[in-house]
C-alpha cells in the first residue's frame, strides 16, 4: 500500500497545481475549438485536464519509484528457487 501512496499522493498535488496553472493561462472553450477532445463545457474540461495531469504525475512518480530500487530488489526476481535449493550467490530475502 505504501508504494501506491508514494506514487498517487505527489501526483495528485502536481495534478492540482498543473491544472490550476494551465487553466489560468488557457480558456477551455478555446482549447475545445482546437482539439475537439475536451468536453464541451468548462467543468468537464477542468475535470479532464486534472485527470490528465494526475496521470502524467503518476507516471513520473511511478518511474521514480521503479528506478530507486536497490540491486537486491531487482535481482530478487531472478532467483525463484526455494531457500534450500538456492546457490550461494543467490541471497534469500
Amino acid at each position: 500500500m505504501k508504494p501506491a501512496i508514494w506514487i498517487l499522493w505527489p501526483s495528485f498535488l502536481v495534478g492540482t497545481a498543473a491544472n490550476a496553472v494551465f487553466f489560468s493561462i488557457f480558456d477551455p472553450a478555446d482549447l475545445w475549438a482546437l482539439w475537439h477532445l475536451l468536453p464541451t463545457n468548462r467543468v468537464g474540461a477542468y475535470t479532464f485536464g486534472f485527470f490528465a495531469f494526475w496521470a502524467l504525475g503518476a507516471c513520473s512518480s511511478g518511474l521514480t519509484c521503479f528506478l530507486q530500487r536497490t540491486a537486491e530488489q531487482v535481482n530478487r526476481a531472478s532467483c525463484p528457487l526455494p531457500n534450500g535449493q538456492r546457490p550461494t550467490e543467490c541471497r534469500s530475502e
